[in-house]
């Protein structure tokens, strides 16, 4: 069972960037470098990395992706916050 799972994200406004954003990761561009050009979290100023978090600590469509996916997944998530590309970096 995952408790814990430490991920990175970019945050835009619309499903077509977050579809796009992740077709570039998934190509092989850098996601710390593209959080750091699209993201409009404060996190991108660390590449979008959100460090660890448990249950209860990120919004329910969040918590989610990043607990029900595995370590190096990238995926596409919607919340009240907008659009988020998530990477899944590690889970214990």
């Amino acid at each position: 069972m995952v408790n814990e799972a430490h991920c990175a994200h970019i945050l835009v406004k619309t499903q077509k960037e977050a579809k796009e954003l992740k077709s570039k990761v998934e190509a092989g561009e850098d996601f710390a470098a593209l959080a750091g050009q699209f993201s409009s979290c404060p996190s991108r100023a660390q590449g979008g990395d959100l460090g660890w978090f448990g249950p209860g600590q990120m919004v329910k469509p969040f918590e989610h992706a990043a607990f029900s996916g595995q370590p190096g997944d990238i995926t596409v998530c919607r919340t009240q916050f907008r659009w988020h590309v998530i990477k899944i970096i590690e889970q214990r």
